[in-house]
């Protein structure tokens, strides 16, 4: 059930029997040598979607570009600041509880993007309050990499190799969602891990191939499939409880 493929009337036919909504969001980055530039994005995409259809919820369009600021020294990232951000999530809670929608259910596949979402949550239940339209909205985040059933897996198919970023369980569900968009690029050995991230620059300059302790030619598509079905599981159930 996908907002941007419903009519208004079939959106407020909806309302008459849940007023929860699934709000994908992703970032376009670097993602190592493989790994998509859209890889956050679509795989929040996806797995809303699969959950979606799997409880008949309604989903939002994926929000694509997050906050990566630190990425973008490598051609191709794209990033919010922070502050514009909160005024995005701000802006498009606004629209939807206008129109009656409560509960927000974000589903999340970017780290970076956490913090922010947490401070746009505070900015907007501040801002509906101010205009009157409702006390009860209620917002949350699930990062999709974080469900125990995904983590469990990834650990037993990578084990210290899944690393932080350009991971192979995040690039395998990107090879599952887009099999025809499979890469592939030398990949060195030996990969740098444990460094503060203090800008863009010092990014680059730490993990100059913009892999963070990870192995994604480990990745596979089959692999991509159980990691999918795991979240959309897992996250499903979620929904459920956070509707009441």
């Amino acid at each position: 059930m996908l907002l941007h493929l419903s009519t208004w009337l079939e959106v407020e036919a909806y309302l008459e029997r849940s007023t929860g909504i699934i709000l994908p969001i992703g970032s376009t980055e670097q993602h190592g040598p493989t790994g998509l530039i859209g890889t956050d994005a679509i795989c929040a995409e996806a797995i809303a979607q699969g959950v979606g259809t799997e409880i008949e919820a309604l989903v939002a369009p994926t929000i694509q570009v997050g906050m990566a600021l630190h990425h973008t020294a490598f051609p191709g990232s794209m990033s919010l600041r922070p502050s514009t951000m909160i005024l995005v999530i701000r802006d498009y809670l606004t629209s939807l509880a206008k129109a009656g929608f409560r509960k927000f259910f974000f589903i999340n596949g970017h780290g970076g993007n956490v913090a922010t979402l947490k401070a746009a949550f505070s900015e907007t239940y501040d801002h509906l309050s101010n205009l009157g339209i409702s006390n009860e909205v209620q917002c949350v985040v699930s990062n999709w990499y974080m469900c125990s059933s995904v983590y469990q897996l990834a650990k037993e198919l990578y084990g210290n190799q899944e690393g932080s970023h350009a991971t192979p369980s995040e690039v395998a569900v990107t090879q599952y969602v887009y099999p025809d968009f499979i890469k592939s690029a030398p990949l060195s050995e030996s990969v740098a891990k444990g460094h503060r991230i203090y800008g863009a620059i010092d990014f680059r300059r730490n993990y100059p191939d913009g892999r963070m302790g990870s192995n994604p030619a480990l990745a596979t598509p089959e692999h991509g499939e159980q990691l999918y079905q795991l979240a959309v599981k897992e996250i499903s159930r979620e929904y459920l409880t956070f509707l009441g």
